[in-house]
């Protein structure tokens, strides 16, 4: 940037600028937190702000981002896990923003959203130069006229749109009709090599990018630019994670690899035109020898690797190197023919398949070398046949890294400012929690909570049901059936109902159903996106479902006054993942129980209770029916996870409190 540039107005000046221009008042939490976002990219330190529903908290990073952006001539990128939010950045947030700011700054700011190369439509693909990928074996016929409906949609849409964007796409179409229009950036030749390269999609989209002020992407890109390598994001040095709290999630699903029958077989089809029959043969009878193990092996966490399962690893992964090594050089189509283009197209998709069945093969056999259980890295783990729709998915092998706080230590926090932000990330009352999940040490990071604006013990009641027994594995307890419909009785509906698994929310429905005289919708029923506007729409309304439900409903006003919470959300005790991660941390002299179960729950809780005051006039109370959060030894740190609701363990005080807000609503 030149020197003589102008000075620019100080974050202050611009963040009363924006809330006014928008219509909105001041907020203390809101400049509290942008003085801080500030002082964290000045300073180059990493900041963890905990910020409650209604601070503001999109205005409060924009704000000092995009000057930072325009003082600096670099982009800050802007990540969160969720379409929902990034819909809201991009189409109404950002541009509103940019408006009011304008005249304030050297240009307008400028914005982009860029999402990973498989969500963009790939021209050269849809030319017929790449390879379908599915195996129609797996679909019955109704899935697979269903899915030629939706390709053909695909291909009308393909003339028309700009973007070439899948979420332009209304209604949505399946991954498996998406599959065969999309390309991963592995599978891509690169705008250089390909014939559609000048009008791609995708690398449009990295163009608008790269002359954007702010770039909005998701946390699974953020994880993919910083640690394979591939720079898909422009050049930055600041990154501000929204929903923080699903971060190391996200990154751990993107560097979870897996091996099945479908994956050896989609290897085996891609190589098969390009390389003798035999090798092919080869890895397609490893690949059969994998599925009948698997088929027979017993599901869950895999500690001790079998002999067998070991020998068959091996054969698989040989027999694809085999197949990699008659493939030839990598670069060797260099030719600019349509026919030396279609068979590099061919021969990179083979490659990417072969590569991934190969090196999964190799990182499941090195999972099982540590000589203890401190020196552990990775789990692997089985995962059961079962019906996805319609689709059958077969046995599957999966691994996944213990931790990927060393990652995001080294390849996203090392040489960039991180700004991390969420209405729940001080659990237990700290952010130590969820720091060592990010891999931050004690120091180069600041946490700060800016509090909320609404005023919880005078809006919220949080009602703990300690009368209840402690809730068992047989499914939901008949005194929990009774107590749900008495509060909801109480409340004339208007209840929000969280549970544990879907089998409690269906088992809960199916009995009330016959109890209440409320309209009762349970997740399953429709799409989430419309029984949430079903719910919202009639206060008199129920919703029932699991986890999604958790963390992505925002209905503000009258249709929602109770939040009901079947079990404390702990992970499952055979969920594989988890309880690795649980006995490795113990195994290292923490408390693996705290560190991982405890945390993983508070978080979940936190974030349903957040569900119930979602305006400033909201009022309401949240149900927690597992009588082990007023009794159990962890209670305090879930209690201190939780919102400053008014605590009560009294059923005929929460009853009355219920039935005065249904007279009042």
């Amino acid at each position: 940037m030149p020197k003589d540039r102008p000075e620019l107005p100080p974050v202050e000046e611009l963040l009363t600028a924006a809330v006014t221009g928008l219509g909105g008042a001041e907020r203390p939490g809101q400049v509290k937190m942008a003085q801080a976002v500030r002082d964290a990219i000045e300073s180059e330190e990493h900041l963890a702000v905990q910020a409650g529903t209604g601070t503001g908290k999109s205005l409060a990073y924009l704000v000092p981002a995009i000057r930072h952006a325009a003082d600096r001539g670099k982009a800050v990128v802007v990540s969160t896990a969720t379409i929902a939010l990034q819909r809201q950045l991009v189409d109404r947030d950002l541009p509103r923003l940019a408006d009011t700011l304008e005249g304030l700054l050297p240009h307008r700011p400028e914005f982009a959203i860029l999402k990973g190369r498989r969500n963009y439509l790939c021209r050269h693909k849809m030319s017929a130069g790449m390879p379908e990928d599915e195996d129609d074996q797996l679909f019955d016929p109704r899935e697979v006229s269903a899915t030629g409906r939706m390709v053909q949609r695909i291909q009308e849409w393909a003339n028309d749109t700009e973007t070439g964007d899948r979420d332009e796409l209304v209604p949505g179409v399946s991954d498996q009709a998406w599959r065969q229009f999309s390309v991963t950036a592995k599978e891509c030749l690169g705008a250089q090599r390909c014939p559609s390269g000048a009008e791609c999609f995708a690398e449009l989209a990295r163009e608008r990018a790269g002359e954007a002020d702010v770039v909005v992407t998701n946390h699974a890109l953020l994880a993919i630019d910083a640690m394979e390598d591939l720079l898909v994001l422009p050049e930055h040095d600041v990154v501000v994670v929204d929903e923080a709290h699903e971060l190391t999630d996200r990154v751990t699903s993107v560097v979870t690899d897996e091996l099945s029958e479908s994956t050896v077989g989609l290897a085996v089809r891609r190589a098969g035109r390009l390389i003798e029959q035999g090798l092919a043969d080869r890895l397609q009878e490893a690949g059969e020898d994998l599925q009948a193990l698997l088929a027979v092996a017993p599901a869950g966490r895999v500690d001790e690797l079998p002999q067998s399962l070991g020998l068959t690893l091996a054969l698989v992964r040989d027999a694809a190197f085999a197949c990699i090594t008659a493939l030839g050089p990598r670069n060797k189509d260099r030719g600019s023919g349509a026919d030396d283009v279609e068979n590099a197209g061919l021969r990179k998709a083979a490659f990417t398949a072969l590569d991934e069945v190969h090196d999964t093969a190799q990182r499941m056999l090195d999972a099982f070398g540590a000589e203890s259980e401190v020196d552990r890295a990775e789990v692997v783990w089985l995962e059961a046949a079962h019906q996805q729709g319609r689709v059958r998915v077969p046995p599957t092998l999966r691994v996944a890294p213990l931790s990927v706080g060393g990652m995001l230590r080294d390849r996203l926090f090392g040489d960039r400012t991180v700004i991390l932000t969420s209405a729940t990330l001080a659990l237990g009352g700290t952010f130590d929690g969820m720091a060592r999940q990010w891999g931050l040490g004690k120091d180069g990071w600041t946490g700060l909570d800016v509090g909320s604006p609404f005023d919880h013990p005078r809006r919220g009641i949080l009602y703990v049901a300690s009368h209840l027994p402690q809730p068992g594995r047989d499914g939901l307890p008949e005194a929990y059936v009774n107590e749900i419909a008495e509060l909801i009785e109480a409340a004339g509906g208007r209840a929000l109902g969280l549970f544990s698994s879907m089998r409690a929310a269906k088992a809960a429905t199916e009995a009330l159903r016959e109890r209440l005289d409320v309209p009762l919708l349970c997740q399953g029923d429709d799409s989430t996106s419309l029984l949430v506007k079903q719910f919202a729409a009639d206060p008199a309304t129920c919703l029932f479902g699991t986890l999604s439900l958790w963390q992505g409903v925002d209905v503000p006003g009258p249709s929602l006054t109770l939040v009901l919470i079947d079990r404390i959300p702990f992970p499952r005790p055979d969920d594989p993942l988890a309880s690795a991660r649980q006995r490795h941390v113990a195994a290292t002299g923490g408390n693996g129980f705290m560190s991982v179960a405890a945390t993983h729950a508070a978080l979940l809780l936190a974030q349903g209770a957040g569900r119930l005051l979602r305006s400033m006039d909201d009022r309401g109370v949240v149900a927690v029916l597992d009588p082990r959060l007023a009794t159990a030894r962890y209670s305090g740190f879930l209690l201190s996870s939780l919102p400053p609701f008014w605590r009560t363990t009294d059923p005929a005080k929460v009853r009355d409190a219920l039935r005065r807000l249904g007279a009042d609503g």
